[in-house]
């Protein structure tokens, strides 16, 4: 046997379907198309969705609530993860950038109440909560409030 003598085992190569070309391929005219219908049209189809008719289902499912963005640069950080900075005499913001606790694109920390805490501390912030200032102070520590950069 040589390479010139190889072929394809029957059945397995099949032409593509050229339609649109003349009355003689057999599929022209209508181009396997029908007579008429949606189907039949230029630009055929329907949408992603399209039920016939039908009341679609992602109309039909009842919508509820409201989901709101997250403020980009704005972080809230609790105090159960500030109480495991007890060798820092002072937390700020660069601080917490650098331990990788917030992102480097946060410019606006707050921080909540959610812990305890023990060790006095001061904080430098931009924000507290009522229920984190009162913990802080009662510990001993102190929070000092940032004035926000104007951008």
């Amino acid at each position: 046997m040589k390479i010139e003598d190889l072929k394809p085992s029957v059945g397995s190569k099949k032409r593509k379907k050229r339609v649109g070309r003349g009355p003689g391929s057999g599929h022209g005219k209508t181009s396997t198309r029908g007579q008429k219908g949606q189907m039949s049209r230029t630009g055929k189809g329907v949408t992603p969705g399209f039920e016939g008719g039908q009341m679609p289902l992602i109309r039909r499912l009842p919508k509820r609530g409201f989901n709101k963005r997250p403020n980009p640069g704005y972080h809230s950080i609790n105090l159960a993860l500030l109480s495991g900075l007890k060798k820092e005499a002072s937390i700020t913001p660069e601080l917490l950038k650098e331990k990788k606790l917030i992102k480097k694109s946060v410019d606006f920390l707050k921080i909540l109440g959610d812990g305890e805490i023990t060790v006095p501390v001061s904080i430098k912030a931009h924000a507290f909560s009522r229920s984190a200032q009162e913990k802080i102070k009662n510990a001993g520590g102190k929070c000092e409030i940032i004035s926000r950069k104007k951008t």
